[in-house]
């Protein structure tokens, strides 16, 4: 099979086709989330093989976007079944790569190692210096193609209910970045609560 080839054309097509309306689940969010699982999965000691599936389930794994936005995993399971074959990608490792795509649909319920990996690397940004930035790209995201509109003070709501909810199922995430997904969480409670007061001026 030809990851090489795979995931060129993926890519190319993520960056023809993905509305640019989608400030969050952008082509730069898939490279993100490739680069995530591919030190993840050094750091976890993964085989050669198994660490090409999840690398492509990272690459499809919001491909759907380009079909729909509501239970997009399920459509890029779609493409990748329709496109993979014409890479050489066998039906065994195609089978094991929508597994690993439909584990990342929130809520997260990884049940072994690989699905571990790809979930966390998929929220790799929530324990990163830039977290802020991944969020907001989401609130505007959500905003403009009226998936949800909310107020900061509900926006601060979400992230908190998430941030507290979220865990990292690797050892290697969770050490790497549980420390500062914390300081995120208290950083977020602090301005809700500025904002609370701010209104009741």
């Amino acid at each position: 099979m030809d990851f090489h080839a795979a995931s060129r054309d993926i890519i190319q097509r993520l960056r023809r086709e993905l509305n640019p309306s989608l400030t969050y689940h952008s082509v730069e969010h898939t490279l993100d989330v490739l680069e995530a699982a591919r030190w993840l999965s050094n750091a976890e000691k993964i085989g050669s093989h198994a660490k090409i599936l999840i690398e492509t389930a990272s690459l499809y794994h919001d491909a759907g976007m380009i079909i729909q936005y509501k239970d997009h995993e399920s459509a890029s399971v779609i493409l990748a079944k329709q496109t993979l074959p014409g890479f050489g990608f066998p039906d065994s490792d195609i089978d094991e790569i929508a597994r690993l795509i439909m584990v990342t649909k929130l809520p997260q319920r990884p049940y072994d190692h690989l699905e571990q990996i790809i979930c966390d690397a998929d929220l790799d940004y929530l324990g990163r210096d830039d977290f802020f930035i991944h969020s907001f790209n989401l609130k505007l995201e959500w905003q403009v193609n009226e998936v949800r509109v909310t107020t900061l003070a509900e926006w601060c709501e979400i992230q908190i209910n998430f941030l507290t909810e979220h865990q990292y199922f690797t050892k290697s995430a969770s050490l790497l970045r549980n420390e500062k997904k914390l300081k995120h969480l208290a950083e977020i409670q602090q301005l809700c609560r500025r904002e609370e007061s701010i209104h009741k001026l």
